[in-house]
């Protein structure tokens, strides 16, 4: 009998995704077969877990201008392509295409360091023509991902934004955050720095295998309480809500508020490209009772479609249980009082790389 492969559970423990999915530039598509001799089930049966493999490149430019609508920061910044987390859900999966990868286990496994990071946003923030906006740290990889302990590559970033008083945010699942605050407390003092903190659900056991590498809900908690006691602004973001999935907005909402959280944002599910495939071998391996509840309810929120990529919606989703997620999440923020002030950055501050402090002040 032929039978599709695909890594069971016990193999890819740790890992988000349960396969290496063909990605839309592949000309082929590869399966495992049994040739008779029963390979296939000793493979199933023993296979080990993939390991991490890091590379190096070298970026011509560091920094991605956003020109999208719906999303508050001006520019980005990711020193690394792929993340280790491994997160199912992640929009960016579909980048690894481009690199020949899969966006599925290729994109938690392969993971590019850009090692001359922080020299290319240096050109980038010198050239003439570049007005000092808020710059996002890592939107499309988490920054604090279990590579960065040894890179360093996050901190050299914010310690040349320290350097030219650059402001800059930062969204991340992970705790290591907090080995920055030396640099991050003093900037959040002077309105350059805030921090945001992905909180999905705080239940332990859906996050083990919905963000694998990430920290466990009740470390990112901590992680918020820290920030805010060393003055940091911080936020909580609750994206991306799944519906049947990660149900507790209200009580991840008032648990960041007594951790220090001051602000707060959701966005639904996004299943763009190699995204869809990916979440429903998700959804069937580890919640198969509830596929076809949260499928239907996906698509109830996105006009028929797995996903619709209109700036008006993507985020939020339309319909009525769309607007129902927003008048749970609005009421809960307004209850508990959310988002009554803005973080502020000061764009003023800004020193260009190679400019005289005392003569840039005179303008």
């Amino acid at each position: 009998m032929i039978k599709e492969f695909r890594i069971p559970p016990a193999a890819i423990k740790g890992r988000g995704s349960a396969s290496r999915l063909p990605h839309r530039f592949e000309a082929t598509d590869r399966i495992a077969t049994d040739d008779g001799w029963g390979t296939l089930d000793e493979l199933q049966a023993n296979g080990a877990s993939p390991r991490t493999e890091v590379t190096f490149e070298t970026a011509k430019t560091a920094l991605t201008r956003n020109d999208s609508p719906d999303i508050y920061f001006d520019y980005s910044v990711n020193p690394y392509r792929g993340c280790e987390h491994g997160c199912v859900y992640c929009y960016a999966r579909p980048m690894h295409s481009y690199l020949n990868l899969s966006p599925g286990l290729d994109f938690e496994t392969k993971i590019i360091a850009k090692t001359n990071i922080a020299a290319a946003l240096r050109r980038d923030l010198g050239r003439p023509s570049y007005q000092p906006k808020l710059i996002c740290i890592g939107t499309a990889t988490d920054c604090y991902q279990p590579v960065e302990r040894q890179l360093r590559l996050t901190r050299s970033l914010i310690e040349l934004l320290r350097e030219l008083q650059h402001p800059f945010s930062m969204v991340t699942k992970s705790g290591g955050v907090e080995r920055d605050l030396d640099l991050i407390a003093p900037m959040a003092r002077d309105k350059l720095a805030g921090v945001y903190l992905t909180i999905t659900t705080l239940d332990a056991e859906v996050a083990r295998t919905l963000e694998p590498r990430a920290a466990a809900p009740h470390r990112r908690l901590m992680t918020i309480r820290r920030l805010a006691q060393a003055g940091v602004p911080v936020g909580v973001s609750l994206a991306p809500h799944i519906p049947f999935v990660t149900e507790d907005m209200e009580q991840v909402l008032e648990a960041a508020w007594d951790a220090g959280a001051r602000s707060a944002f959701y966005h639904v599910l996004r299943l763009p490209l190699e995204v869809g495939p990916l979440f429903r071998e998700w959804l069937a391996l580890h919640h198969p009772d509830r596929f076809r509840r949260v499928m239907s309810r996906i698509r109830e929120m996105r006009g028929g479609k797995d996903y619709d990529p209109d700036f008006a919606t993507r985020m939020k989703g339309s319909g009525v249980w769309a607007d129902l997620v927003a008048q749970r999440f609005r009421k809960t923020v307004d209850r508990i009082g959310f988002n009554r002030e803005r973080i502020e950055f000061d764009v003023g501050r800004f020193i260009r790389p190679g400019a005289d402090p005392f003569q840039q002040a005179l303008f």
